[in-house]
Protein backbone atom coordinates (compact mmCIF):
# COMPACT_ATOMS: atom_id res chain seq x y z
CA UNK A 1 0.00 0.00 0.00
CA UNK A 2 1.42 3.41 -0.94
CA UNK A 3 2.48 5.75 1.87
CA UNK A 4 0.23 8.51 0.55
CA UNK A 5 -2.81 6.27 0.93
CA UNK A 6 -1.89 5.45 4.52
CA UNK A 7 -1.37 9.14 5.30
CA UNK A 8 -4.69 10.18 3.74
CA UNK A 9 -6.53 7.51 5.75
CA UNK A 10 -4.88 8.75 8.93
CA UNK A 11 -5.85 12.29 8.05
CA UNK A 12 -9.50 11.33 7.61
CA UNK A 13 -9.55 9.20 10.76
CA UNK A 14 -7.76 11.61 13.05
CA UNK A 15 -8.50 14.99 11.53
CA UNK A 16 -4.82 15.87 11.32
CA UNK A 17 -4.78 19.60 10.60
CA UNK A 18 -1.45 19.86 8.81
CA UNK A 19 -2.11 16.69 6.83
CA UNK A 20 -4.94 18.31 4.91
CA UNK A 21 -4.12 19.81 1.53
CA UNK A 22 -4.93 23.49 2.00
CA UNK A 23 -4.72 24.21 -1.72
CA UNK A 24 -2.48 26.59 -3.67
CA UNK A 25 1.11 27.68 -2.94
CA UNK A 26 1.62 28.15 0.76
CA UNK A 27 4.36 28.47 3.35
CA UNK A 28 2.72 28.02 6.74
CA UNK A 29 5.15 28.91 9.54
CA UNK A 30 5.09 27.17 12.90
CA UNK A 31 6.98 29.45 15.29
CA UNK A 32 9.27 28.01 17.93
CA UNK A 33 7.47 29.83 20.73
CA UNK A 34 4.15 28.24 19.75
CA UNK A 35 5.43 24.68 20.21
CA UNK A 36 4.40 22.46 23.07
CA UNK A 37 6.82 21.87 25.92
CA UNK A 38 7.69 19.15 28.43
CA UNK A 39 9.85 20.22 31.40
CA UNK A 40 11.36 17.72 33.81
CA UNK A 41 14.38 18.12 36.10
CA UNK A 42 16.55 16.42 33.47
CA UNK A 43 14.66 17.32 30.26
CA UNK A 44 13.59 20.36 28.28
CA UNK A 45 11.66 19.16 25.23
CA UNK A 46 9.89 21.33 22.64
CA UNK A 47 7.27 19.64 20.47
CA UNK A 48 6.57 20.90 16.95
CA UNK A 49 3.61 18.49 16.78
CA UNK A 50 1.37 16.90 19.40
CA UNK A 51 3.32 14.53 21.60
CA UNK A 52 2.77 12.92 25.00
CA UNK A 53 0.75 15.18 27.28
CA UNK A 54 0.91 18.03 24.77
CA UNK A 55 -2.13 17.69 22.49
CA UNK A 56 -3.05 20.15 19.76
CA UNK A 57 -5.50 18.85 17.13
CA UNK A 58 -4.31 21.52 14.66
CA UNK A 59 -0.69 20.29 14.87
CA UNK A 60 -0.73 16.51 14.66
CA UNK A 61 1.88 16.18 11.92
CA UNK A 62 2.57 17.08 8.32
CA UNK A 63 2.05 14.39 5.67
CA UNK A 64 4.05 11.36 6.93
CA UNK A 65 6.07 13.53 9.34
CA UNK A 66 4.56 12.87 12.76
CA UNK A 67 7.00 14.18 15.42
CA UNK A 68 9.85 16.67 15.71
CA UNK A 69 11.00 16.88 19.31
CA UNK A 70 13.77 19.35 20.14
CA UNK A 71 15.29 17.74 23.25
CA UNK A 72 17.88 18.95 25.74
CA UNK A 73 18.89 16.29 28.25
CA UNK A 74 20.90 17.19 31.35
CA UNK A 75 24.07 15.31 32.31
CA UNK A 76 23.20 11.90 33.71
CA UNK A 77 19.61 12.09 32.43
CA UNK A 78 17.82 10.16 29.76
CA UNK A 79 14.88 8.13 28.53
CA UNK A 80 14.65 4.72 30.16
CA UNK A 81 13.91 1.59 28.18
CA UNK A 82 10.53 1.90 26.47
CA UNK A 83 8.75 0.29 23.50
CA UNK A 84 7.76 1.48 20.01
CA UNK A 85 5.93 -0.08 17.09
CA UNK A 86 5.42 0.84 13.43
CA UNK A 87 7.38 4.08 13.37
CA UNK A 88 10.53 5.30 11.63
CA UNK A 89 12.57 7.14 14.29
CA UNK A 90 15.42 9.41 13.19
CA UNK A 91 17.82 11.01 15.68
CA UNK A 92 20.01 14.00 14.82
CA UNK A 93 22.41 15.26 17.52
CA UNK A 94 23.33 18.94 17.60
CA UNK A 95 25.52 19.09 20.74
CA UNK A 96 26.92 16.54 23.14
CA UNK A 97 26.69 12.75 22.86
CA UNK A 98 23.65 10.48 23.12
CA UNK A 99 24.04 6.88 24.25
CA UNK A 100 21.66 4.44 22.54
CA UNK A 101 20.75 0.85 23.47
CA UNK A 102 17.99 -1.33 22.05
CA UNK A 103 16.45 -4.80 22.14
CA UNK A 104 18.18 -5.72 18.87
CA UNK A 105 21.47 -5.67 20.75
CA UNK A 106 22.69 -2.35 19.39
CA UNK A 107 24.72 -0.09 21.64
CA UNK A 108 26.16 3.11 20.23
CA UNK A 109 26.88 6.76 20.90
CA UNK A 110 25.44 9.34 18.50
CA UNK A 111 27.37 12.59 18.14
CA UNK A 112 27.10 15.73 16.00
CA UNK A 113 27.93 14.85 12.41
CA UNK A 114 25.94 11.60 12.49
CA UNK A 115 22.36 10.52 11.84
CA UNK A 116 20.62 7.48 13.29
CA UNK A 117 17.54 5.63 12.03
CA UNK A 118 15.59 3.04 13.98
CA UNK A 119 12.66 1.21 12.39
CA UNK A 120 10.36 0.05 15.19
CA UNK A 121 8.29 -2.21 12.93
CA UNK A 122 6.77 -5.17 14.77
CA UNK A 123 8.24 -3.91 18.03
CA UNK A 124 11.45 -2.64 19.57
CA UNK A 125 12.56 -1.42 22.99
CA UNK A 126 15.26 1.19 23.41
CA UNK A 127 16.79 3.76 25.74
CA UNK A 128 18.57 7.08 25.12
CA UNK A 129 20.89 8.45 27.78
CA UNK A 130 23.30 11.30 28.36
CA UNK A 131 26.30 9.57 29.92
CA UNK A 132 28.26 12.80 30.38
CA UNK A 133 28.70 14.14 33.88
CA UNK A 134 28.98 17.77 32.81
CA UNK A 135 27.77 18.26 29.23
CA UNK A 136 24.17 18.71 28.10
CA UNK A 137 23.07 16.78 25.00
CA UNK A 138 20.87 18.58 22.47
CA UNK A 139 19.22 16.55 19.74
CA UNK A 140 16.21 16.27 17.46
CA UNK A 141 14.12 13.13 17.53
CA UNK A 142 11.93 12.74 14.47
CA UNK A 143 9.13 10.23 13.90
CA UNK A 144 7.92 9.36 10.41
CA UNK A 145 4.95 7.11 9.69
CA UNK A 146 6.14 4.07 7.72
CA UNK A 147 4.67 3.18 4.34
CA UNK A 148 3.87 -0.28 5.67
CA UNK A 149 3.20 -1.63 9.14
CA UNK A 150 4.73 -4.79 10.52
CA UNK A 151 8.21 -4.60 8.99
CA UNK A 152 11.25 -6.20 10.60
CA UNK A 153 12.79 -3.87 13.22
CA UNK A 154 16.20 -2.51 12.25
CA UNK A 155 18.84 0.06 13.15
CA UNK A 156 21.30 2.19 11.20
CA UNK A 157 23.78 4.97 11.99
CA UNK A 158 25.82 6.91 9.44
CA UNK A 159 28.07 9.99 9.25
CA UNK A 160 26.67 13.07 7.57
CA UNK A 161 28.01 13.59 4.04
CA UNK A 162 30.44 16.45 3.47
CA UNK A 163 27.82 18.12 1.27
CA UNK A 164 25.96 19.39 4.33
CA UNK A 165 28.62 22.09 4.74
CA UNK A 166 27.39 25.09 2.79
CA UNK A 167 24.64 23.13 1.06
CA UNK A 168 21.91 20.52 1.37
CA UNK A 169 22.83 16.84 1.42
CA UNK A 170 20.48 13.86 1.61
CA UNK A 171 20.79 12.05 4.93
CA UNK A 172 17.66 9.85 4.74
CA UNK A 173 15.87 8.23 1.80
CA UNK A 174 13.69 5.23 0.88
CA UNK A 175 16.61 3.37 -0.75
CA UNK A 176 19.50 4.49 1.43
CA UNK A 177 21.24 6.04 -1.56
CA UNK A 178 24.36 8.25 -1.40
CA UNK A 179 25.21 7.10 2.09
CA UNK A 180 21.87 8.13 3.62
CA UNK A 181 20.00 6.06 6.19
CA UNK A 182 17.08 4.03 4.86
CA UNK A 183 13.66 5.39 5.83
CA UNK A 184 10.72 3.12 5.02
CA UNK A 185 8.53 5.86 3.59
CA UNK A 186 8.43 8.07 0.49
CA UNK A 187 10.47 10.84 2.07
CA UNK A 188 13.88 12.37 1.46
CA UNK A 189 15.58 14.08 4.40
CA UNK A 190 18.23 16.72 3.74
CA UNK A 191 20.57 18.41 6.21
CA UNK A 192 22.34 21.71 5.74
CA UNK A 193 24.95 23.56 7.77
CA UNK A 194 25.10 27.05 6.31
CA UNK A 195 27.26 30.10 6.91
CA UNK A 196 25.95 33.65 6.66
CA UNK A 197 25.31 34.48 3.02
CA UNK A 198 25.05 30.87 1.86
CA UNK A 199 22.21 30.20 -0.56
CA UNK A 200 20.86 26.81 -1.60
CA UNK A 201 17.99 25.71 -3.82
CA UNK A 202 15.72 22.69 -3.74
CA UNK A 203 13.20 21.61 -6.37
CA UNK A 204 9.98 19.91 -5.32
CA UNK A 205 8.42 17.62 -7.90
CA UNK A 206 4.78 18.20 -8.75
CA UNK A 207 2.46 17.06 -5.99
CA UNK A 208 5.15 16.92 -3.32
CA UNK A 209 5.41 18.85 -0.06
CA UNK A 210 8.19 19.98 2.23
CA UNK A 211 8.78 20.76 5.87
CA UNK A 212 11.77 22.94 6.75
CA UNK A 213 12.99 22.88 10.35
CA UNK A 214 15.61 25.37 11.51
CA UNK A 215 17.62 23.63 14.21
CA UNK A 216 19.71 26.71 15.02
CA UNK A 217 20.50 30.11 13.62
CA UNK A 218 18.32 32.14 11.26
CA UNK A 219 17.32 31.27 7.71
CA UNK A 220 14.92 32.26 4.96
CA UNK A 221 12.85 30.13 2.62
CA UNK A 222 11.39 32.00 -0.37
CA UNK A 223 12.00 35.22 1.58
CA UNK A 224 10.08 34.00 4.64
CA UNK A 225 12.23 34.56 7.74
CA UNK A 226 12.73 31.66 10.16
CA UNK A 227 14.54 31.50 13.48
CA UNK A 228 15.89 28.61 15.54
CA UNK A 229 13.10 26.17 16.35
CA UNK A 230 10.76 27.48 13.65
CA UNK A 231 9.28 25.14 11.08
CA UNK A 232 7.61 25.78 7.74
CA UNK A 233 4.99 23.60 6.06
CA UNK A 234 5.38 24.10 2.30
CA UNK A 235 2.78 23.12 -0.27
CA UNK A 236 2.09 24.08 -3.87
CA UNK A 237 5.65 25.32 -4.40
CA UNK A 238 8.16 23.86 -6.85
CA UNK A 239 11.26 25.95 -6.18
CA UNK A 240 12.64 26.57 -2.71
CA UNK A 241 15.29 29.25 -2.24
CA UNK A 242 16.92 28.87 1.18
CA UNK A 243 19.46 31.29 2.59
CA UNK A 244 21.15 31.92 5.93
CA UNK A 245 21.58 35.29 7.64
CA UNK A 246 24.37 33.83 9.78
CA UNK A 247 25.50 30.36 10.83
CA UNK A 248 22.45 28.08 10.61
CA UNK A 249 21.67 24.37 10.70
CA UNK A 250 18.50 23.00 9.19
CA UNK A 251 16.64 19.88 8.11
CA UNK A 252 14.44 19.70 5.02
CA UNK A 253 11.87 16.93 4.55
CA UNK A 254 10.69 16.30 0.95
CA UNK A 255 7.39 14.42 1.36
CA UNK A 256 4.75 12.71 -0.74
Amino acid sequence: MAGGVIVSRLARALGLGYLRDKGGPMIDIRRAAARGQTRLPWLDSRHTFSFGEYHDPAHMGFRALRVINDDRVAPGGGFGTHPHRDMEIVTYVLDGALQHRDSLGNGSVIRPGEVQRMSAGTGIRHSEFNASQDELVHFLQIWILPAEDGIEPSYEQRPLPTGVLGGLAMVGSPDGGNGSVTVHQDVAIYAGQLAGGDRVAHTLDSGRYAWLHVARGNARVNQQALQAGDGAAISGETQLAISADGPAELLLFDLA
